[in-house]
């Protein structure tokens, strides 16, 4: 066997081919509901591999520059101005790429987010080039 026939331990997809099969998903105007049994289940197949894939999902608040000697003079009590007013939605990143925006919920005791605008799967995949 060669070297270069052996298994990568974590290839990288073909971001080409992410391309592609992510346009597959996209382009059949039927709505979900619509799909035959054997386009769903083939598409199903080709998105398999990715199922499994781990994603970093985080939510801005906003943002702001400070000197780092502001920084350093810091303290318990601290407030920090950002860039957002209270009432502009949050913004949802994937894996550092803007994905949707929503406005802040509880979920238990814990915080959530209500998504109220998500961007468009061609948007979406335009960024990735």
């Amino acid at each position: 066997m060669n070297p270069t026939d052996t298994p990568q331990k974590n290839p990288r997809p073909d971001p080409e081919e992410l391309r592609d099969l992510l346009e597959e998903s996209f382009d059949d105007p039927a709505t979900p509901g619509e799909m035959s049994a054997p386009e769903d289940a083939s598409q199903s197949r080709g998105l398999q591999f990715l199922y499994d894939v781990p994603l970093q999902i985080s939510v801005e608040v906003g943002r702001c520059k400070l000197l780092l000697k502001d920084l350093l003079e810091m303290g318990t009590g601290q407030i920090i101005e950002l860039d957002k007013s209270a009432d502009e939605p949050l913004d949802l990143y994937v894996n550092s790429r803007l994905i949707a925006k929503g406005k802040p919920v509880l979920v238990g005791d814990k915080f959530g987010i209500k998504l109220t605008e998500v961007i468009s799967a061609s948007d979406r995949i335009e960024k990735l080039g």
